[in-house]
């Protein structure tokens, strides 16, 4: 009898222990659950948890799966197939998975062509994670061709049990960018909606984009358009900055907030509507030339604050980068020169600051997309990501920049595909969606996603995980870090932040050979202490949670 309880007794030892297998570094503890042993199609997105369930977002080839854990034992439950039914007997393609207060959709689009619409599907998915029977179309945007039909994006509420969807496009011949937006409760119902059509005159040095949109806790809507071209005659660059507000108490109705750059030429813009009220907006920004051309280097941090309820400007500064923050980035030399810094950096995360700043993380990014070798369909494009360094701005609350530093890290992911179908930006060179400047759930699960970092921001201290080079534990200076080129052997780490921007690295006190690798391109926040994460390792696939102490 006591052997038999001795035996249970260790295979309930070996159970715990392998459901929460624990890594740790400093204040960070990863924990993780079974290992998934249908690991055959890789997780691309964590969308969500509810009612004692994690629901993710896993593919392969160009199929795609509802995989769903329980929360406890972070162990797996089902693999769903999902498989749309025929919209006008036509195929849906895949868009994206939600949840939604405590509802789960898939999403698919589909380009009529008889009606020259490009519609949007919708279909619940149950709590055991197959697909219910009935479908709901959401959109059905008016478009010139196929080529012309654009794309989707969304963005859920602050407290996720509300969906905003935009749709936008370039119809060349028109010169006019199209975009429609629509708001919808956690039922699908349709809370607002706005179509508009903002012409423009096609020029040679045109740049048009649609920064980026957001929804506040209140429910309103802001978009950001900025158009910027040289005027040869008057030698001089036009900036024209427009934020688009649609606000609940005005029952939507569009309003419009222009503000004026001048001798300056607007690269990103990221936007973040506060719970006091406010719209922040920041970004990179380039100097002019007395011709008036911009020379498409970043110059340092713009950044401004409108008050919502009056519209007013507040405020909008312009930060040129600190000679200490440019060494890092370009080198001494250069920077004694005063040289700027090339513009290969994309808004990785803004975060609101408790004292009503902003906190700008800014990664160096590059997709290197090689020939085609091969003949027609069985050609095989190769794929090369780069995720370098992170520009960190702490911001004060008047626009000023407070301290700023440099996460030094070098990362690279290579691999081959058979197609493209990159960022889906809408329309040709001169026009861009800011927003669609994340890697697109059909490229992870291939790489990338090993690549990037995870902000943590809690009680008023960043902290930042992500993926290094074995050889650079305890190394911060950007001019000493090696290459991390093969993922597989990296480990984790982070860099925090004290309130003066000062680094302190955390790194694993023991480098074990058989650690899983943290995907920091797939998690889900779930609270500012708690992220549900992914990791791997070769054919051992785990769910987990980060908690930072």
């Amino acid at each position: 009898m006591i052997k038999k309880y001795l035996i249970a007794l260790s295979l309930f030892s070996f159970f715990s222990l392998s459901v929460l297998s624990q890594d740790k570094f400093g204040p960070i503890t990863l924990s993780y659950g079974q290992e998934i042993e249908d690991n055959k199609q890789k997780i691309v997105q964590i969308s969500g948890e509810i009612n004692g369930k994690i629901y993710t977002l896993a593919n392969k080839g160009k199929k795609y799966y509802v995989k769903v854990f329980d929360s406890a034992e972070m162990k797996l439950i089902s693999t769903n197939l999902i498989e749309f039914p025929e919209l006008k007997n036509k195929d849906l393609d895949f868009e994206s998975l939600k949840v939604i207060g405590n509802k789960i959709y898939v999403f698919g689009s589909m380009y009529d062509r008889k009606n020259k619409e490009f519609d949007l599907a919708a279909i619940e998915i149950n709590a055991d994670g197959t697909l219910n029977d009935a479908q709901k179309v959401i959109f059905k945007t008016p478009v010139t061709k196929k080529k012309e039909r654009g794309a989707f994006y969304f963005k859920k509420s602050p407290v996720e049990n509300k969906l905003l969807v935009m749709h936008a496009t370039l119809f060349d011949k028109e010169e006019a960018i199209q975009y429609e937006i629509k708001l919808f409760d956690e039922d699908l119902n349709e809370i607002t909606s706005h179509l508009e059509k903002v012409p423009f005159e096609d020029r040679r040095d045109l740049e048009f984009s649609i920064s980026d949109f957001d929804i506040s806790f209140k429910d309103d809507i802001f978009l950001i358009i900025n158009e910027s071209y040289r005027d040869r005659k008057q030698k001089k660059n036009i900036e024209k900055f427009e934020i688009h507000a649609f606000k609940k108490d005005k029952n939507y109705e569009k309003e419009v907030i222009k503000l004026d750059f001048e001798n300056k030429e607007v690269i990103n813009c990221a936007m973040l509507a506060t719970q006091d009220g406010l719209l922040q907006f920041v970004g990179f920004y380039s100097s002019v030339n007395k011709r008036g051309k911009a020379n498409w280097k970043l110059k340092g941090i713009y950044s401004g604050t409108v008050d919502i309820n009056s519209n007013e400007v507040l405020n909008l500064k312009f930060n040129e980068f600190d000679y200490e923050t440019k060494v890092k980035l370009i080198g001494e030399r250069r920077a004694k020169k005063g040289k700027d810094v090339k513009p290969y950096y994309q808004t990785h995360s803004l975060i609101e600051k408790p004292n009503g700043g902003l906190i700008l993380l800014s990664e160096y990014q590059l997709v290197y997309v090689g020939r085609t070798g091969g003949i027609g369909p069985l050609g095989i494009t190769p794929i090369q990501f780069t995720k370098n360094e992170i520009i960190v701005t702490s911001l004060n609350p008047d626009g000023t920049v407070e301290w700023s530093n440099v996460i030094a890290k070098k990362q690279r992911a290579a691999y081959s595909t058979l197609s493209i179908g990159f960022f889906g930006f809408a329309g040709s060179s001169n026009f861009s969606v800011g927003v669609g400047i994340a890697i697109p759930v059909s490229q992870l699960g291939k790489g990338p996603e090993y690549l990037g970092a995870i902000p943590i921001f809690e009680n008023g201290k960043l902290t930042v995980v992500f993926n290094d080079h074995k050889k650079n534990t305890g190394v911060t200076d950007i001019e000493e870090i090696r290459s991390l080129g093969n993922y597989n052997k990296s480990i984790p780490t982070a860099f925090t932040f004290d309130d003066n921007g000062k680094i302190t690295r955390l790194d694993p006190q023991e480098l074990q050979e058989e650690r899983l690798i943290l995907r920091p391109g797939v998690y889900y926040r779930k609270s500012p202490k708690e992220y549900i994460i992914y990791s791997s390792r070769r054919s051992k696939d785990k769910l987990g949670r980060l908690i930072i102490d």
